[in-house]
């Protein structure tokens, strides 16, 4: 199942399921992710190409549409489930260091 193969996403992988928020191709995907993470990440084609190919193995992503401008990709409900899971770990680890890292 996903949930295992999936249980902490790295970067790349959480960006590029928040960019698919709404429906985008590869080229629309890399560029927004450059550009709201400030160029911090910038997915080359192969890690791009690789991830989504493992996010519509896993039901995680759908696609969409394609044309003369590519595939079109949009997340699924079970894609958007996990990256929701994502959140919430994300969030904790941020309140156990606020609760018990002396500052």
């Amino acid at each position: 199942m996903a949930r295992d193969q999936f249980q902490t996403l790295t970067e790349p992988m959480y960006f590029i399921l928040l960019a698919l928020g709404k429906i985008r191709n590869g080229a629309e995907i890399t560029s927004w992710v450059s550009q709201i993470t400030n160029r911090r990440i910038n997915l080359a084609p192969g890690t791009l190409y690789a991830l989504l190919a493992q996010f519509l193995e896993n039901d995680l992503i759908k696609r969409v549409e394609t044309n003369k401008k590519g595939k079109y990709y949009t997340i699924t409900d079970e894609g958007k489930k996990l990256l929701e899971e994502e959140v919430q770990r994300l969030r904790l680890l941020i309140d156990n260091y606020e609760k018990y890292f002396d500052k």
